[in-house]
Formats: C-alpha cells, sequence, structure tokens
C-alpha cells in the first residue's frame, strides 16, 4: 500500500469522520485522504470527486475494497457541475485543492452549501508546504467561505497543514 503523507493524516484527523457519516472530498487525486476516511466509516459513505480521469482512476484503483464494501462512490466532476441532494453530506472536506484561494469559488461554495447539512462543516485544508504563504491563502480563503454565507470561519494551523473550517448556514 503507498505510503500517506502527513498532510493528509493530519487532514483526516481534523475532519474526524465517523463511522455513519456521509462525506464529500472535494479533489480526491491519489486517494490516500479517502483510503483513511473510509478505514473510519461503517454505515457511512465518501463520496470522492476530481476533475481529473487520472485522479479517478488512481482513487478507485487504491481503493477496491471500500468501492466494493458500499463506502466509497469516485465520481469524475467539476466542483461546480456536482449534483447533490439538499441537506445530504455530514462533512466536506478537500486538501491542497487551490480553486478556493484563487478564486471566490461562488458557484462551487453554493453546491456545497446547498448539499451540507445545516451547521455542517467545510474543510479547506492544505498542507503546510502549501501553495503560497498561509496568510495569504487563509485569509483569501476565509475571505470567499464568508461572503457564500458559511458561518463560524475559523483559520487552523498545525505541524503539518493549515486552512479554514466553516459550518454551512
Amino acid at each position: 500500500m503507498p505510503t500517506v503523507p502527513d498532510r493528509i493524516r493530519w487532514a483526516v484527523e481534523a475532519v474526524d469522520p465517523q463511522p455513519g457519516e456521509q462525506i464529500l472530498e472535494i479533489g480526491c487525486g491519489p486517494g490516500a485522504a479517502a483510503q483513511l476516511v473510509c478505514e473510519r466509516l461503517t454505515t457511512g459513505h465518501l463520496l470522492a470527486t476530481d476533475r481529473s480521469a487520472v485522479a479517478v482512476n488512481r482513487t478507485t484503483g487504491r481503493n477496491p475494497q471500500h468501492v466494493k464494501a458500499g463506502r466509497l462512490t469516485v465520481q469524475r466532476t467539476a466542483l461546480d457541475e456536482l449534483k447533490l441532494s439538499e441537506d445530504s453530506i455530514d462533512k466536506a472536506f478537500c486538501v491542497n485543492v487551490n480553486l478556493f484561494w484563487i478564486s471566490h469559488a461562488e458557484a462551487e461554495l453554493a453546491v456545497l452549501r446547498q448539499a451540507l447539512r445545516s451547521g455542517a462543516p467545510l474543510f479547506i485544508l492544505y498542507g503546510s508546504e502549501g501553495p503560497t504563504g498561509g496568510d495569504r491563502v487563509t485569509a483569501l480563503v476565509a475571505e470567499a467561505v464568508k461572503a457564500a454565507g458559511f458561518h463560524t470561519v475559523r483559520v487552523v494551523t498545525a505541524d503539518h497543514g493549515l486552512g479554514v473550517i466553516s459550518h454551512a448556514p
């Protein structure tokens, strides 16, 4: 089994998946976070999404046992094109997805706001090696989620990561 980077372990600990939760991962990449999340699920489910066919194939290939058990669905889609039922997601997260700090991501945050249950957390996380200075990233992300109507917006930092945690209205 491939190794899991420290930033991914830190992010999954921050998300703290519970056994019966319905969770959305945005930008699943090679599937390391999906692996760790699904190991914690019993009756819950993870929908892992990515725009890249390569990432979807890598996540599926890394986690065939979770797909077979019904704990994991992997879907190729852009977040702003994702169709989810209203109030159907208990938690949503991403790790090192630049969309949220390079733009206000209005359409994408609208999808998340609609799908997340009231008060459900959204975790937008980055490895501590991050794409740019941590303060710059977190300030822009916090501004975008506030503008999209999310509340209880807080910045988190740790040895292996940083990011913004907010809650759906």
